[in-house]
């Protein structure tokens, strides 16, 4: 391993000073931070990294349905600073990291990975088994070790793997470590620029999870990683309102869909989504998120009364109406006044047309009505709400 000699610090004078960051708190997964403890990075380095890694996290929201993080050092023997489940708040959790000292020893990472491996998955390391899982693998680029092979594992489990090069690592064996496509996953920065990636790489980790956009009253756009194609599976997206999960709906969509509009919401309201995906090829871990609609009225679109409708009269000699809707035609309604000699039957019913008793009060917004033998239409206004 190489040591290297301490660097005086100069803060970059391009960079802001750190403040108060928007809270992320829609975010659920396991973060596992891979961290070079080793004696080829100097202490120096060390505590920028720490001060990355808190950065990076610093906005989301710590809890068991929120984002929960872990260490793992990089030495002669891997070794886990916490498990993600021992701190459930930013102070909890940047706390730790301060606290969180070098270990020194050889780089053996490919260890590190497979240890990882275990623990990702582990209930003793307090990881959930239905949460996105997200490895940030900070390094100088050396490695006494194979990782190939155990970071393969890692990626064939669902983990989406960042890297952070803060040295002279091999672009090739590198970019084929990382999730795909490396551009996005894959990072080459001196260890004073950190501050520079950090919303990319944020960004970056948001975006491979499941996350809505375009949120309204009465709908939201899921939008999730290209996990699958249209040859190796399909998604199955359920969601519910977290006061009532007994009225889930499910949705089945096909492998080349990363996006999909859920309407006919209700106002201020949240709902458990999951997106889970059905592969032949590799295993998906389900991704959840949670989204709350916005307050305000339904859209028109949404609501039972928006969409115009044709209401065809025939007028009778007698009071009594009924409400018949045709087979065919979705949206065009019968009204038929009828005569009590007739027992409530329209005067001149259409064939194959079943009677159903009208239980509105109005008529919808847009309403055309037309007289027989007069053939000619009058558009309804809608009622007036009453206060």
């Amino acid at each position: 391993c190489n040591v290297r000699t301490a660097k005086k610090y100069n803060p970059p004078l391009s960079l802001p000073l750190p403040g108060a960051q928007p809270s992320i708190s829609n975010a659920e997964g396991d973060i596992l931070f891979l961290l070079d403890s080793s004696g080829s990075v100097s202490y120096y380095e060390f505590s920028k990294v720490k001060e990355f890694m808190w950065d990076l996290v610093r906005p989301f929201s710590f809890g068991p349905k929120d984002v929960q993080t872990s260490i793992i050092h990089i030495s002669t023997t891997p070794t886990m600073e916490f498990p993600f489940d021992r701190y459930q708040s930013r102070g909890g959790v940047q706390q730790a990291i301060r606290d969180t000292r070098q270990l020194m020893g050889d780089t053996n990472t490919g260890q590190a990975l497979s240890y990882a491996k275990e623990k990702f998955f582990s209930n003793e390391a307090g990881a959930r088994p239905e949460v996105p899982k997200v490895l940030v693998w900070v390094t100088d680029g050396f490695s006494t070790d194979d990782i190939s092979e155990p970071m393969q594992l890692l990626k064939d489990m669902g983990v989406t793997v960042f890297i952070v090069s803060t040295g002279r690592g091999n672009y090739l064996e590198l970019s084929a470590a990382a999730s795909q496509p490396p551009e996005k996953h894959l990072h080459f920065v001196d260890v004073d620029d950190l501050p520079i990636i950090t919303k990319e790489l944020r960004d970056a980790m948001l975006a491979n999870r499941l996350h809505a956009v375009d949120i309204t009253s009465s709908s939201f756009r899921l939008v999730w990683p290209e996990l699958l194609s249209q040859e190796t599976g399909y998604y199955s997206l359920e969601y519910a309102p977290t006061n009532n999960l007994a009225a889930k709906r499910t949705t089945q969509l096909s492998g080349a869909h990363t996006s999909f509009t859920v309407s006919n919401l209700t106002p201020e309201t949240t709902y458990e989504v999951a997106l889970v995906p059905e592969s032949n090829v590799h295993y998906f871990p389900p991704q959840t998120t949670r989204v709350t609609t916005l307050a305000g009225k339904m859209h028109s679109q949404d609501s039972p009364c928006s969409a115009p409708h044709n209401l065809l009269v025939w007028l009778g000699e007698a009071e009594g109406c009924s409400l018949a809707r045709p087979e065919r035609g979705e949206g065009v309604f019968l009204l038929a006044l009828t005569s009590p000699s007739r027992r409530g039957e329209p005067r001149d019913p259409s064939p194959g047309c079943p009677a159903l008793r009208s239980s509105k009060g109005h008529p919808r917004p847009g309403c055309t009505f037309r007289r027989r033998g007069h053939e000619h239409s009058k558009r309804l206004n809608p009622p007036v709400a009453r206060a």
